[in-house]
């Protein structure tokens, strides 16, 4: 049994590379020992269908990642990610500059994305998961750390000298680096059984290698997972025992590409199975080999003082003592992550743990994305996303950006319209904010770009050929499809204005005045109302009218109206505090309807939406006189009927609310509807706030018990300088009160009792003149 990772077969020669994904210490030894190879053919774990995508590499910069999808089956994708510090990525770029054929061996993405998920089929033994084979190792090593021990065994020593070690033996076989590994793997894998899929993917990979062979190479280098080389350079089954395994398995069409990748994503678990926690490290290691601790840490202080904290070149200085002093302790023959960080902490960030997350952020993960040139094969819809990114000037970024937008200005409003286009297709690549000032003008938004968002895309590739033509179809298709809910319509119709989507507003239209006529629920159209509203508005606010909105709208307040009387009949505290939020949310887009139109153009639509809020008061004045409405529904229409001019009694009402003749729990309910809006208006309103402090003053040490959580919900919800200025306000009218009291004592009257008081306790009264009297 050879433990060297080389087959030989007759005269040709497979040498097999074991590496770890993502290792710069791999990455740097495999360039080299492919340099002394020389090989004539170059096989890499990876699906074979990207073989002709090989090419394109040398034009790509990354992280990125072949992208495997099932056409029409967005479920069923596939990552392989590559960075510039992945002994893949290194092979391939030898192999294409040396003019040497590369290709993917591992199991074809035709039949991984076919295999249903894995639930333990009769042939795939409990235990056949393979080890962890790094862990396994460092347990053995004493570590209790995979990566730690990892970094000092294979990445810091490579970083140290691994160009030196990565040269031949007198033998002739692979560099020793790779024997020890290959041999370490065969000590691990000793008795594992593979399960199906692991079986599967080994016996392709060494049909590959017979193919290459039989082709007339030979001189193969294979670049695969270290665990796999026992596998592939060990004892091998016949080729008819691997064929025998996979044959009839199931099959799927497939299409890959290249995408962009960013280190975020690298930091975690990948198409390989081999996520690296620290990818802006391994990335430092891999391009700066020479004293890596030293610039790590000067680049450390350089992201500490764009955030304006002071980091002098002292601080580096010592922080680079620091770390190799604790390497020296711990015994690793070069300061690791572990120490730079312990370094950095204690010195550069003086133990604060905000800063060691700043650097944590941007050093050790990273926001590096990747980058993929034109000619690479894309679907249409990525193509005019990106010639749209160009134009508008909106580079995706791995980190959160901040925009705000100004959509007076041509630029920022077509900006608009692509972000919301793209929410359409589930691509969140923007998330909208909440926008400064009260300007319809305005919108901020939160950008990120992640890789799923190019697996997105093509998911909705058959939708259009540009970003707008499937955002228009996406939206039909929505509306089109009779199980959208009233709320989800209107909201649509909102979307296709926001993204200017003239063309789908008639379907998504026709759907909401349908859905709208048979809905009979009132507490639905509330809920759909606001939406319709705003969107009647942005008709002229973003220059994208949509006839028949105004029809709807009206048409659904009429309704609305009709059925609250109803809708308000017997609730209890839950359903009460639900209908309320839909009872301001309507208020509030009547409002802003009446709003709109007031600053028309044309007259006759003005007087029109100041009917529909006259009508709408007169609805809410007509169920704040009823007898049977909840104490939250009631007290909130007397403060909105009070704040709209409609009422001159709210005193005569709060005193009816809480007078002894009604339960403490529905007064306190009250005052939680009355007082909703805020508190200023017991700030400015004595009266009010007078009525409140008798009532609550008044109240049994029970009965408060009972009221006190509605009483807490109710004022804690008002603003600090509220609270403290009712205080202010119950203070001084208490020193009034008091000053009131001493000013009504007759001086005459109490004379005797003085002069008692003063005779129990031994005193003499002073003799007074009748004048003091």
């Amino acid at each position: 049994m050879t433990t060297s990772g080389v087959l030989v077969v007759g005269e040709a020669r497979v040498t097999v590379l074991g590496v770890r994904h993502h290792g710069p210490g791999s990455a740097r030894a495999v360039r080299a020992e492919l340099e002394r190879l020389q090989p004539d053919a170059i096989l890499i774990e990876g699906p074979p269908e990207a073989d002709a995508l090989v090419r394109h590499a040398p034009g790509l910069h990354p992280p990125v990642a072949l992208l495997a999808h099932v056409p029409g089956a967005p479920s069923r994708a596939a990552f392989w990610p590559f960075a510039g510090f992945s002994p893949e990525w290194q092979a391939i770029l030898y192999g294409v500059s040396a003019g040497v054929p590369v290709r993917f061996c591992d199991l074809p993405a035709a039949h991984t994305l076919a295999e249903e998920p894995r639930g333990g089929g009769e042939d795939e033994p409990p235990d056949a998961r393979p080890a962890d084979p790094i862990g396994t190792l460092a347990a053995a090593a004493g570590y209790d750390d995979p990566e730690r021990w990892w970094e000092d065994v294979v990445e810091h020593r490579s970083a140290l000298g691994g160009d030196a070690q990565a040269h031949g033996s007198a033998h002739g076989s692979a560099a020793p680096w790779f024997e020890v590994i290959a041999e370490a793997m065969a000590a691990v894998r000793e008795g594992h059984v593979p399960d199906a899929r692991e079986a599967r993917r080994e016996a392709h990979m060494r049909r590959t290698i017979r193919a290459a062979l039989k082709q007339g190479h030979t001189r193969v280098a294979v670049v695969c997972g270290a665990w796999h080389v026992p596998a592939l350079a060990g004892p091998q089954p016949s080729a008819a025992a691997d064929n025998a395994l996979l044959r009839g398995l199931p099959k799927v069409k497939v299409e890959l590409t290249w995408v962009p990748w960013t280190y975020g994503r690298l930091a975690s678990w990948s198409g390989y199975g081999a996520g690296v926690t620290s990818p802006g490290w391994y990335h430092h290691l891999f391009t700066v080999p020479d004293r890596p601790v030293e610039r790590w840490l000067a680049e450390a202080a350089g992201v500490l003082r764009d955030e304006g904290l002071a980091v002098s070149s002292a601080h580096v200085i010592e922080s680079v003592r620091l770390a190799e002093s604790l390497a020296a302790l711990r015994g690793r023959p070069l300061a690791g992550l572990s120490e730079v960080t312990e370094a950095a902490r204690a010195v550069l960030c003086e133990g604060d743990d905000l800063a060691v997350e700043l650097i944590q952020r941007r050093l050790v993960v990273g926001d590096r994305i990747g980058r993929v040139p034109d000619g690479v094969p894309m679907v249409p819809l990525q193509r005019d996303l990106r010639d749209q990114q160009r134009r508008l000037r909106l580079r995706p970024e791995a980190l959160d950006r901040e925009l705000d937008l100004d959509l007076r200005k041509p630029l920022d409003l077509e900006r608009s319209h692509l972000l919301h286009r793209l929410r359409l297709l589930e691509v969140g690549w923007g998330t909208p904010g909440q926008a400064r000032g009260k300007g319809t003008f305005r919108e901020t938004w939160a950008l990120r770009w992640r890789p799923e968002h190019d697996l997105a895309l093509i998911e909705h590739a058959a939708l259009g050929t540009t970003v707008a033509a499937a955002a228009t179809r996406r939206a039909a298709d929505r509306a089109g499809g009779g199980s959208a809910a009233l709320a989800e319509l209107t909201a649509l119709v909102e979307q296709c204005l926001l993204a200017e989507l003239p063309e789908a507003l008639p379907a998504v239209l026709a759907a909401l005045s349908a859905r709208a006529a048979l809905d009979t629920d009132v507490t639905h159209l509330m809920a759909a109302l606001p939406a319709m509203v705003r969107a009647h508005r942005y008709g002229d606010v973003r220059g994208t009218p949509a006839e028949g909105l105004a029809v709807i709208v009206r048409s659904m307040l009429d309704r609305i109206r009709i059925g609250l009387p109803v809708a308000v009949t017997g609730l209890d505290d839950d359903a009460a505090a639900d209908l309320l939020k839909h009872i301001d949310a309507v208020h509030a887009a009547v409002a802003l309807l009446a709003e709109h139109v007031e600053h028309a153009e044309h007259a006759e639509p003005a007087g029109r939406a100041e009917g529909e809020r006259e009508r709408w008061l007169a609805t809410l004045r007509g169920l704040s006189d009823r007898q049977d409405l909840h104490g939250l529904i009631e007290g909130r229409l007397t403060r909105i009927l009070l704040d709209c001019g409609e009422l001159d009694d709210a005193g005569d009402r709060m005193s009816r609310a809480m007078s002894r003749g009604q339960a403490p729990a529905r007064a306190a309910s009250w005052v939680e509807g009355f007082l909703s809006g805020g508190g200023l208006l017991l700030v400015h309103d004595p009266r009010l706030l007078s009525l409140v402090d008798g009532w609550l003053t008044g109240l049994s040490g029970d009965q408060f018990t009972d009221v006190l959580p509605l009483l807490r919900r109710t004022f804690g919800a008002f603003a600090a300088p509220e609270r403290r200025s009712i205080g202010e306000r119950l203070r001084s009218a208490g020193h009034e009160r008091d000053r009131d009291d001493a000013h009504d004592l007759d001086d005459r009257r109490a004379a005797g009792a003085v002069a008692t008081v003063l005779s129990i306790i031994g005193r003499t009264p002073a003799r007074t003149t009748e004048g003091e009297r």
